[in-house]
């Protein structure tokens, strides 16, 4: 089975998966029968194309990496909006990466569901959507008979859902905690280091940890639609991001930083929930001082970590890469080979 995708997005995510498609064309058919051809791609800024026999995807990269535009591959129909990409091309499957707005969840949202009406199968990695409409959006996509996979929105390419969903179902999950943005630990990492708030945050901003507007970092609102997610769709919670207290890093001073290391603690930037007794979840955003042989504590730099505290198992913590090019472009590989798994059973 041929599986034709349309991109509503082609930034860093979409051409980071694009560019893994292209390396591993040949080892994804032979060990996993999965073929696929690209036939749209849709981005406000960058333009879009359209060719129902599909587009030469090394060209399509050579081609944005030169110009910066879409619309300058020139064998095809161009100009479609992201939407007639989603319900008039022949794709069967839409790659969903348009920018995240955590607040209203769009354009994402109406990019979903027009794709599951039109009985398409959906990865993403945008919070914004599974944050305030994952409920909806699992059961449309259940109703009309198609996959929605969002392995990406929380820890990017590192498996933090999957774990959950899938290999710790049975193990009675109670609670998770962990850091789950890579730019407030890399800023804490470096004010433990000697640097000031300011200094850090600049140094994360020229080493491309930190967007020039670093506000959805640094006042824990990245967290707070992870934390959401999971909460939701691991913990069978039903929170609004308006239900979590959220509390940012940008009151840590030097000196809480140098008071936390004569504790002997290190401060880290939390989301957590719990299971409370009465069945419902209760979670938040926060700075926390860690005792430092917590396995959260030794977590640097940009990477993030996850503990699932579990009836049977304890506590698991999975680390790895919470963000980058290839990391989030191998999330949507690892969603998309997974809905092909289940349609070809």
């Amino acid at each position: 089975m041929m599986t034709r995708i349309a991109f509503i997005g082609f930034g860093v995510v979409g051409q980071g998966l694009a560019e893994i498609l292209l390396e591993q064309k040949d080892e994804l058919k032979e060990n996993y029968g999965f073929e696929y051809s690209v036939v749209a791609v849709s981005d406000k800024m960058k333009g879009a194309i359209y060719n129902e026999n599909g587009l030469d995807l090394q060209k399509l990269l050579d081609v944005v990496k030169s110009t910066g535009k879409v619309d300058d591959y020139t064998e095809g129909t161009r100009g479609w909006d992201s939407l007639k990409t989603i319900t008039e091309t022949n794709a069967n499957l839409i790659v969903e990466v348009s920018w995240t707005d955590i607040k209203t969840g769009e354009p994402a949202i109406s990019h979903i569901k027009a794709a599951i009406k039109c009985h398409k199968h959906v990865v993403m990695t945008n919070k914004g959507p599974i944050a305030l409409a994952a409920r909806e959006l699992l059961s449309m996509a259940k109703t009309n008979g198609v996959e929605i996979r969002f392995e990406g929105t929380v820890l990017s390419g590192t498996p933090a859902l999957n774990l959950g969903v899938y290999n710790l179902a049975s193990s009675k999950i109670t609670k998770v905690a962990g850091i789950v943005n890579g730019t407030t630990n890399y800023i804490l990492t470096e004010m433990e280091k000697g640097l000031s708030y300011e200094e850090a945050l600049k140094q994360a901003q020229e080493l491309g940890y930190a967007e020039a507007d670093p506000t959805a970092d640094v006042e824990g609102f990245d967290a707070l639609g992870k934390i959401v997610i999971l909460t939701n769709v691991v913990m069978g919670g039903m929170l609004t991001k308006d239900q979590v207290p959220c509390q940012g890093i940008t009151n840590i001073t030097s000196q809480d930083i140098q008071d936390a290391k004569q504790e002997g603690k290190r401060w880290k930037l939390i989301a957590g929930a719990e299971l409370k007794g009465d069945g419902s979840v209760e979670a938040y955003v926060r700075p926390e001082k860690i005792p430092l042989n917590h396995p959260l504590a030794a977590v640097s730099g940009p990477i993030n970590a996850l503990t699932y505290t579990t009836k049977y198992l304890g506590d698991v913590t999975i680390i790895g890469p919470g963000a980058g090019r290839e990391a989030t472009g191998y999330a949507l590989l690892t969603d998309i080979l997974d809905i092909h798994r289940k349609a070809v059973r």
